[in-house]
């Protein structure tokens, strides 16, 4: 979709000021600060305007702003993203949300929690956990990013092999059309077949179709017992694959199973040491939760071992966990920011690391590799120089490693989005008549294409 675009006027700034009063930020300094995520995208011009909205009608008041004056919006929460989605645009209206930021009510009795987008996540979860609930999405970044962006994105997260994406979590929602409309859908009941299903629509429409303010998300039972986590160290990471699918085809699951590689653990224990032993190929980290949860962690362990499996430890505490989620800060500290985030059928993971070896090998660039092992979502990282000829080399890497994924029937995106970042490998996975829908989609919703314009789709 094109549109034109026009920098708003400071006539234009002024209206929209006296609409929304010092919620409205024109210093350039704050500006900047809000234009930016975790990507490595930046952005291509200074935005004109920031929104620090505090309820959904001050969102509706911004975008019916933006919409009648042709102004292009990107919409941020905590900006963990790392797809270039929330990226500001020159000359731009930039709306945050993490003002929005109030846990409305936890209904125990359905399971569910009416929360606002801004919500951090980990919020919500020690919220539902007063009442012997649970928030299942379980992002690495579950201490910073919010319930917006995550539902935004449909981020997944480590315990998606037992619950699913944030998606499977998501009851219904308040969206501000571009035009400032506000919509609900969805239902607080488990099951609703009426009309189409518009809340999956907008869950990890990335901000391209309206702005999701607030949410009705489902909550689980905390499980009983202790939970037990474990550890499993590879000398060839394809075995390790091969493992992984023997464990998510066997009986005893796994709530968490992830992959560290071991240029990856090397990265993390020199980042912040947490003890965990450098494998020699790759190590495999998972929790098992429930009454037999020890059980469980027996049972896979051993499974690990028939495959060639070395240092197997099991333990009551969350340290290797923790270790897993150092892993994004502690490889961006590092400088490795060239990375995607892949999917494969599990079935294939050890021919995907297979041909990612391969790849890595044809280039010689190092490429390491953490995965969400158990639902076969992978983030490689590739080494490149702090230079534009550095990077234009390892995202020619990432172009390699997505058409693998693809051709092994998967994905170039598992969780993380499209965004600016790889908006550009579109077609290597859907065809222009898919592509077709999804934007005649868009133009009915939002026909100026002023909602996250040249991004996600």
């Amino acid at each position: 979709m094109s549109a034109t675009f026009s920098n708003p006027s400071p006539a234009q700034i002024t209206e929209l000021r006296q609409l929304l009063g010092d919620r409205v930020v024109t210093d350039p300094a704050e500006i900047d600060a809000a234009a930016h995520d975790r990507s490595r995208y930046a952005p291509e011009g200074a935005s004109a305007v920031l929104v620090r909205a505090g309820s959904t009608a001050d969102v509706s008041c911004a975008l019916a702003w933006a919409h009648e004056h042709r102004v292009p919006v990107a919409v941020r929460g905590a900006g963990t993203g790392v797809s270039g989605g929330a990226v500001g645009y020159p000359g731009g209206l930039i709306i945050s949300l993490t003002g929005l930021n109030q846990i409305t009510r936890i209904d125990e009795v359905n399971r569910l929690a009416d929360v606002q987008a801004g919500v951090i996540t980990s919020v919500l979860d020690r919220a539902a956990n007063e009442h012997g609930l649970f928030f299942p999405p379980d992002p690495a970044s579950v201490e910073i990013s919010t319930v917006g962006g995550n539902i935004a994105t449909n981020a997944g997260g480590l315990r998606c092999i037992a619950h699913g994406v944030t998606r499977d979590a998501v009851a219904a929602l308040e969206v501000v059309l571009a035009d400032g409309t506000v919509i609900n859908t969805g239902a607080r009941t488990r099951k609703n077949v009426v009309g189409l299903d518009l809340t999956s629509l907008f869950v990890g429409s990335e901000g391209t179709l309206g702005v999701i303010t607030a949410a009705t998300v489902r909550l689980k039972p905390i499980p009983p017992g202790t939970p037990h986590t474990f550890r499993a160290n590879f000398d060839d990471i394809v075995a390790a694959g091969e493992a992984i699918t023997a464990i998510v085809g066997g009986e005893a699951q796994p709530e968490v199973l992830e992959l560290l590689d071991a240029a990856s653990v090397r990265v993390i224990e020199a980042f912040h040491p947490t003890g965990l032993n450098v494998p020699n190929a790759a190590v495999l980290i998972g929790q098992t939760v429930g009454a037999d949860a020890a059980h469980l962690a027996d049972l896979i362990t051993q499974t690990c071992a028939a495959h060639g499996a070395t240092d197997l430890l099991i333990s009551q505490s969350d340290s290797l966990l923790e270790a897993r989620r150092l892993a994004n800060p502690a490889l961006t500290a590092q400088g490795l920011r060239v990375s995607c985030d892949v999917g494969v059928p599990v079935g294939e993971l050890a021919n995907v690391f297979r041909g990612i070896a391969e790849i890595s090998e044809r280039h010689g660039r190092a490429v390491s590799i953490v995965a969400h092992a158990g639902d076969g979502n992978l983030h490689p990282t590739v080494e490149a120089e702090d230079t534009p000829e550095g990077y234009a080399a390892a995202e020619l890497v990432i172009d390699d490693i997505t058409r693998l994924a693809i051709s092994l029937g998967g994905t170039m995106s598992g969780e993380h989005g499209i965004g600016a970042v790889k908006h550009h490998e579109l077609s290597a996975q859907l065809s222009d008549a898919v592509l077709g829908v999804q934007r005649s989609i868009k133009q009915t919703l939002d026909p100026h294409n002023i909602l996250s314009p040249g991004r996600a789709i």
